[in-house]
């Protein structure tokens, strides 16, 4: 199979070309990834030497850029490239728009010309708004609550009138809140690891009683997988841990973990339009595609926490850019 991974220098589209390069030795993967803050080519050092891995430095909203590359023939698109900081789409929608409407649109677009045979669309939890009780199956309704959320509902709402009205395959799928090795330090778990290392206060927002559901990336590539070879074009899947925690109760097993003091919590002004809690229910993956989530919670955590500990110069040359300055005015200044 040859598959187009999009952002795939990010946190889940570089785990993802990992797991994929290792659990099937005949696919060949192409990464365009437009190399943004978050985008990191030192995520894939590893896969460099390897003759099925191109990278591509490239705009998924690049019209002229994507025929180009699909006029080479792939089996499958994973579209992983994304904004997807909230609070970044608080400050700046713009981003937010361009990417992740009009570069779905692009890429859509493209699959119908060249007839490409799987296009998944990966999106997240945040597109149902918060849940108070029960969890959301892929039938409940969208209601997002951050310009972020709204434009991962536009491109999916979008993805799917492209199946409806042209026939593109179209699977969408929405996870919970990953976790693991290369995530980029302004989601909570590395910025809260790696603020204790270096013994620097470590933001919570509000209370710190928001409740998400946790999935260890490896879980969710495992997932896409699954999706991508079994998979009924059309059908939405949701892609869940079951692990809840509140953030709070997540920075106290960090601190625990690092036997470091709960002293170095700092509660700032809450996000505006923050969601309370999220939680999916997977039983239509669970029942049709045999998949579960296979890492425990501590177990997957504890890796985590290791694998910051032994990737310092990875995390250090992220702090020491632009991460620095906008850390300093996003969680200090609250």
């Amino acid at each position: 199979m040859k598959v187009l991974v999009t952002g795939g220098a990010g946190f889940i589209g570089s785990n993802f070309i990992h797991y994929i390069l290792k659990e099937h030795p005949q696919w060949e993967v192409t990464n365009l990834d437009k190399l943004t803050y978050a985008g990191n080519l030192d995520n894939l050092r590893d896969a460099e030497t390897e003759p099925r891995y191109h990278f591509i430095k490239g705009d998924i909203a690049d019209r002229e850029l994507v025929d180009g590359l699909l006029r080479h023939g792939y089996d499958a698109i994973i579209n992983f490239a994304a904004e997807s900081h909230v609070d970044r789409s608080i400050l700046d929608t713009s981003p937010f728009i361009e990417t992740n409407i009009k570069g779905t649109q692009v890429l859509l677009e493209g699959a119908r010309q060249y007839h490409i045979e799987r296009f998944i669309q990966v999106s997240t939890d945040e597109v149902y708004g918060s849940i108070e009780n029960g969890s959301f199956s892929e039938l409940s309704p969208l209601s997002p609550n951050s310009p972020y959320a709204a434009s991962k509902a536009a491109a999916d709402l979008l993805s799917h009138a492209y199946f409806q009205t042209y026939h593109v395959p179209v699977i969408i799928t929405r996870s919970s809140n990953n976790f693991g090795p290369y995530q980029f330090l302004e989601k909570l778990i590395p910025l809260a690891i790696t603020n204790a290392l270096e013994d620097k206060p470590i933001p919570v927002y509000g209370d710190g009683l928001n409740i998400r559901d946790w999935i260890f990336v490896v879980d969710h590539c495992r997932a896409l997988d699954i999706i991508i070879q079994k998979g009924e074009d059309g059908q939405i899947y949701n892609i869940a841990g079951g692990s809840e925690k509140t953030n709070l109760e997540l920075v106290y097993q960090l601190l625990g973990l690092l036997n470091k003091p709960k002293s170095l919590i700092t509660f700032v002004s809450d996000r505006p339009g923050h969601d309370r809690r999220y939680a999916l229910n997977i039983t239509k993956i669970t029942e049709r595609l045999d998949w579960k989530p296979e890492c425990s919670f501590d177990e997957a955590l504890s890796v985590t926490v290791d694998w910051y500990l032994g990737h310092k110069p990875w995390w250090l040359r992220i702090k020491s850019g632009e991460y620095a300055k906008y850390y300093d005015r996003i969680y200090l200044h609250r």
